[in-house]
């Protein structure tokens, strides 16, 4: 919809916000660490390891950064065990969120989310009411000022991708999570330079949220992506660009 942010854009507008958060480095090796921890430490045989050094590198992560997190998950350096949960979360304007975290102190975790939601017009929701309204996929995101959306469009179905779609100065483009990798891979082969890769929650539709709920939505999503265990938050609201402006400058 022209004129309105759907979550994805609004993720990539806030991603230079986090990483003067400082929050980027910390996340990315909660990550590495638990990948390497659930399949080893060799990329080649473990995707999520994969993706998460290619997210470090392009994050500019020190590689000595990047192996002690490694080693750290496969047990050859000591180091925390973080535990996965996602939250299930029902926003202002009816919006639909899932969170989710790598904790070393679940209750903890818990209790701070919970404390997030009362403060902003936030509930948990029952396991399950929330993420049904999600499908997993592979997104990535490819510069728009120096590809064209026709010269994408060949490209990118023969690398076997299933879909590509304008993003405000990017193009987005949805595989299945199990051919994230290869796609990647052959778009790169012929010299389309991918942004980011990563396997997502997408919502299966959006939810419109406008005027004060808007602004109370996305400020509950800044204190969410604010507490130190959260790694990602998935939302199925679209704004309005103007009411995004009017939230960001309060």
């Amino acid at each position: 919809m022209s004129g309105h942010s759907k979550w994805a854009t609004i993720k990539h507008k806030k991603a230079a916000q986090d990483a003067q958060r400082g929050k980027v480095f910390t996340r990315l090796i909660r990550e590495i660490s638990t990948a390497a921890r659930m399949g080893g430490g060799d990329q080649a045989n473990n995707p999520r390891l994969r993706t998460a050094v290619l997210a470090a590198k392009a994050a500019n992560m020190p590689w000595d950064n990047v192996d002690r997190a490694i080693k750290k998950g496969t047990g050859d350096l000591p180091g925390v065990t973080y535990e996965e949960t996602t939250y299930e979360v029902y926003g202002p304007g009816g919006a639909a969120i899932l969170v989710e975290t790598l904790s070393d102190n679940r209750n903890r975790t818990v209790a701070e989310i919970r404390h997030i939601l009362s403060k902003h017009g936030g509930r948990l929701a029952d396991v399950g009411s929330v993420a049904w309204m999600f499908e997993t996929r592979g997104l990535i995101t490819v510069d728009g000022e120096k590809w064209s959306e026709d010269e994408l469009m060949e490209r990118v179905l023969v690398a076997g991708a299933d879909d590509l779609q304008p993003d405000e100065g990017s193009f987005l483009i949805t595989t299945e999570p199990s051919s994230l990798d290869a796609v990647k891979a052959s778009l790169e082969a012929v010299g389309i330079e991918c942004a980011t890769a990563e396997v997502a929650k997408v919502p299966k539709n959006y939810v419109p949220v406008t005027g004060k709920e808007a602004a109370q939505l996305l400020k509950l999503i800044g204190h969410l992506e604010d507490q130190d265990d959260v790694q990602k938050l998935w939302a199925n609201c679209d704004i309005a660009e103007e009411d995004v402006k009017a939230a960001e400058e309060e």
